[in-house]
Formats: structure tokens, sequence, C-alpha cells
């Protein structure tokens, strides 16, 4: 691609970033503290695309000036061996992912991502004193944690609410989700949670759920990489709307 190509490629670049960082659509490939750089990358691209479409025009006036009296000659040899090789037309497909991601918000991960990778979940380095608040709302990455390795010696017998959204076993066990978040999408990777007791008749793989209940010594192992899934004692259950920011990036905070 030649460079006016390619400035009008960096400039549609910038623009989509700048779409993405000004909404809440960036969430569904960073974390939340990415916005500012994601921000000042947009207006770089954009920036550059303008200083090259600038460059190209001012030194193409001075080329077409220096080489006036030259055309001439340069004109019968031109038509000896035909015209400038084009660059092929294809590259324009370069576009296409771009106005994707301008036009399309791609949906979060979800449960077949879910299903497939192994559970994250990792001993943390210690637990944070919990308010007394009842119920108490924990993330699902807390709540797996001290189920999961501290053995629910911080919970005891508390009410506990945790939202996720729902993903079913191979075996039909309904699990509820978070997936966890070091940087973007890309490195995502899911913790989760069985469910017992007063389950819901009805679960749809992907819907997001409140619950409210109990800890339990409960647990199995993944499929995927044999790490350890807590359980918790649903006491209730309730369909809530997809959060603003459907990754949990409490494990790594």
């Amino acid at each position: 691609m030649n460079r006016q190509a390619q400035a009008a490629v960096l400039f549609l670049v910038g623009a989509a970033i700048l779409k993405a960082g000004s909404s809440d659509l960036y969430l569904r490939y960073v974390k939340a503290g990415l916005r500012p750089l994601l921000l000042g990358a947009g207006v770089v691209l954009i920036a550059t695309a303008a200083a090259t479409v600038w460059y190209e025009l001012r030194h193409g006036r001075a080329r077409d000036k220096g080489e006036g009296d030259e055309g001439a000659g340069e004109g019968v040899a031109d038509e000896g061996h035909g015209h400038a090789h084009r660059e092929p037309r294809i590259a324009w497909l370069l576009v296409l992912p771009l106005l994707a991601l301008i036009l399309v918000a791609p949906p979060a991960l979800g449960s077949y991502s879910a299903m497939r990778t192994g559970t994250a979940l990792q001993p943390p380095f210690g637990y944070a004193e919990l308010p007394a608040d009842d119920p108490l709302t924990l993330s699902l990455v807390d709540y797996a944690g001290r189920a999961a390795y501290g053995h629910g010696h911080t919970l005891g017998d508390r009410r506990i609410k945790v939202t996720g959204f729902v993903a079913l076993g191979h075996d039909g066990t309904p699990y509820l989700v978070r997936m966890a978040l070091n940087c973007c999408a890309a490195d995502a990777q899911p913790v989760k949670i069985g469910l017992t007791g007063r389950i819901p008749p009805v679960l749809r793989p992907d819907s997001w759920l409140e619950v409210t209940g109990t800890y339990t010594d409960k647990r199995t192992k993944d499929p995927v990489n044999d790490g350890v899934i807590p359980f918790i004692e649903v006491g209730e259950a309730r369909p809530v709307a997809t959060p603003r920011d459907p990754y949990d990036e409490s494990w790594n905070n």
C-alpha cells in the first residue's frame, strides 16, 4: 500500500480505538485501567495519519515542481515501459476488521470458552477482613478463593451474594463463572464455582445470575486442568442484566 493508503488505515484504526475507548465497548477487549492508554494510542494514530498525508502532499508538490522540465523525456520512457505497478487492491481487505470493530460490538467471552478452559483459581496471598453486611456481597473470585483454599474459615455460615454467568458441564453440573482478566480479553481465564442446593429448574448458558447462598465444603476438580472448583449452597437465585464490565479483575488487584 502507498503512503496515502497507509494513512487511511492508520486513521481508521485510530478512529476505531477512540470509538471503543470513549464508550464501554473497550471493556470487551482490555481491563478498565487501560482506558487512558487506549485513548492516547488512538490520538497518536490519528495524528500520525494526518502527518503522513501532510508530508506526502508537501513533498509531492516539491517533486512536481522540480521534475517539471524532465517530464517530457520521462513520458517517452514511460510509454515504452508501460504504467507503474499498482499495489494490489486486496490489501484494502485489511480495513474490514476495522469496520467490524466500529459497527459491531463483539460479545464478551462466555460459557463456551469457560468450559473448554481450566479454572484459573490460585491460592490468594491473604484474606481481607470482611464487612458485617448481610447478605455479604463478594466477587466470585474472592468467594472461590476463600472457599477453596481458606476452607470457608472467613465465611462461616454467613449469607454470601455472588454474581456470574451460567455454564453447564458435560454432565449437566451447573456452574457460576466469571472470566478473570490480567490485561486483555486474549488472556482471560475462567474462575468457576459449582451450584448446589435450591438451583433454578431452568438454567440457560450465558445468562447472568445473582446467587445468594452459604459456604459448603463440597468441591470438585476441573476436568480440563484438575483445578479446584468450590461450590456454594444456593438459597436464592435471580436473573440479572449483564454487568457493564463482564470481566472480573479482582484476582490480580
